[in-house]
């Protein structure tokens, strides 16, 4: 027994060492420094957004204990993603694991760099589930939640396999009181859209809502039984604009259903600002539609 626990041991030191070749301190904080993830070996990084407290200033601690400077290149707080880039050259770019090769009870390690030497800590996949949306919107494309202690400083770094792989990149700032890890998916979509337009856009349609359920004979007629009930809708908004009221309840979005406020956030993405669609809403028992032009959320 004594022989297998020494090569686990050895095994996942190795594992830890592997792994913080690709892993950096970001200083852009005022309190405990954090960590950060190479992306490339051209010297662009990931990391979390809420521990990027300043645009300009930030310094990284490299691998070989040097330090350099970084600029950020954008960041997406309905994701937690912030993306760095350095001139600092030697990082190693990590081998990203797939959904398909995490499962719940495997053992993986959160990695962090906060100081000038890697710290980790151990635990297992607790749960693997479908994909979720954040409070502030932004889309995670499955929830992969560990038990792993997430010491300060640790967000920002990666969820390691016991094969070296990275499984995603750790936050403690998404859900209150949870540790989730970002998956490799999520990261790769968010860090592609900041650096080609540095910011990830956001459809804005400029009203609060709460679900409402239809009247019977409606509801077997579209096919839904609640719809979002209008509760204000803001000046100089695209919803103004395209003659959305108080009152009214919306059902569909461009021809898709809309039973809750989740199902208006996901129809609200990038791709369709600046663009007209049709808004079915229920207006004195009847339903309408109206064509609005998709804002961008600031």
């Amino acid at each position: 027994m004594s022989d297998v626990l020494k090569s686990l041991s050895s095994d996942l030191a190795a594992v830890v060492e592997t792994a913080s070749a690709s892993l950096v301190r970001i200083e852009a904080r005022r309190r405990t420094p954090a960590s950060g993830i190479a992306w490339s070996s051209d010297g662009v990084l990931v990391t979390s957004h809420h521990v990027v407290e300043r645009d300009e200033g930030i310094r990284i601690g490299l691998p070989d204990g040097s330090t350099a400077e970084a600029t950020l290149v954008g960041r997406d707080p309905t994701t937690d993603i912030a993306v760095l880039r350095t001139q600092a050259s030697g990082l190693a770019a990590p081998h990203w694991l797939t959904l398909d090769e995490i499962k719940v009870g495997h053992l993986v390690l959160a990695v962090g760099r906060p100081s000038r030497e890697p710290q980790a800590t151990l635990g297992i996949v607790s749960a693997l589930e479908e994909s979720w949306r954040t409070a502030a919107g932004g889309v995670i494309d499955a929830y992969l939640q560990t038990d792993v202690i997430m010491y300060p400083g640790f967000s920002g770094g990666p969820l390691v396999g016991a094969g070296g792989g990275f499984a995603g990149m750790n936050t403690s700032a998404l859900l209150r009181g949870v540790s989730v890890t970002l998956p490799a998916a999520t990261i790769k979509r968010v860090v592609e859209t900041l650096l080609a337009h540095g910011r990830v856009r956001r459809g804005f349609l400029g009203v609060s809502a709460q679900p409402a359920r239809l009247p019977e004979a409606l509801a077997q007629a579209i096919g839904q039984e609640t719809g979002l009930l209008i509760a204000s809708v803001e000046a100089v908004s695209p919803a103004e604009a395209g003659g959305l009221f108080l009152g009214d309840t919306l059902v569909a979005l461009d021809g898709q259903p809309v039973r809750h406020m989740d199902d208006l956030m996901a129809l609200l993405t990038g791709d369709r600002v600046g663009k007209s669609v049709t808004v079915a809403i229920v207006r004195g028992g009847e339903q309408i539609e109206r064509t609005v032009v998709i804002g961008e959320r600031a």
